[in-house]
């Protein structure tokens, strides 16, 4: 079990995010697990939905702002925004102050939401300082470096540093591992073939390791690989770092469940 901290620190809303809510709620539950055991008051606005990567990925400013400015209603009253995907973190922080570019008083908003919005993983380490204990997981696993994450959050060793911290978990090298896996929202859909040869390098790669699982922080990369990895018939189980931090890794995302 993780460590438990009795609430009362920084008041954190917690974006779900689009995938985990529809496809993966695990994380979700993991993420909340974790940012309680780190002495977070957390609560999860029922009025939220998407942050508006896909739109502002596609070039539609005008529907990336609307769903941008409800996420700044929603959220900007908390301490922290956290979010367990490095994408959507990204798009809030980095992105949402262009967005109002024109708007001085919506610009002003979001560079202070900006602020305070963290990818959940960076937060942990970064802002709480917090490690796990009396976590065990006997595998070997490989972890994968999301490209938002990685490139416009600087989120490289925090996983790691947190990993490291379960109890008979071996962390095997990835050839490639900053390497982009193919996903990229509506790329994977708009260029299919070249999405395609990505990930299957990269599921070559994955599997060169031996290790038993793959982990990463965005579920939207972790569910293009899984796929690709069970279409070739490799037995090696995929999970967001959280579920196997919360001591949640009870299905492999891309597993049939009983």
């Amino acid at each position: 079990m993780v460590q438990n901290v009795h609430p009362g620190g920084p008041r954190v809303g917690l974006f779900a995010t689009c995938l985990v809510d529809m496809l993966r709620p695990n994380i979700g539950f993991s993420a909340l697990e974790l940012l309680r055991a780190a002495g977070c008051t957390v609560e999860i606005p029922k009025t939220q939905t998407c942050c508006g990567q896909p739109a502002y990925n596609s070039g539609d400013d005008a529907s990336a702002r609307k769903l941008a400015r409800q996420v700044i209603e929603i959220f900007e009253g908390f301490d922290y925004l956290v979010a367990p995907s490095g994408s959507c973190a990204a798009t809030i922080r980095v992105h949402y102050p262009d967005l109002f570019r024109a708007e001085p008083a919506m610009r002003a908003r979001a560079e202070k939401l900006s602020a305070k919005t963290w990818e959940l993983l960076s937060f942990l380490v970064d802002v709480r300082g917090f490690a796990p204990t009396g976590v065990s997981c006997k595998a070997s696993a490989t972890y994968h470096d999301t490209c938002s994450g990685l490139r416009e959050l600087g989120i490289k060793t925090q996983p790691r540093a947190l990993l490291s911290a379960i109890e008979g978990l071996e962390m095997r090298a990835l050839e490639g591992e900053e390497t982009c896996c193919g996903f990229g929202g509506t790329f994977c859909v708009k260029y299919s073939e070249i999405s395609d040869a990505i990930v299957t390098e990269k599921a070559e790669n994955v599997v060169a390791t031996g290790a038993d699982l793959l982990l990463g922080g965005d579920l939207g990369c972790l569910l293009n690989m899984a796929g690709k990895l069970r279409r070739a018939g490799a037995p090696i189980r995929v999970f967001h770092a959280a579920e196997l931090l919360a001591g949640r890794a009870i299905h492999a995302i891309g597993e049939e469940k009983p």
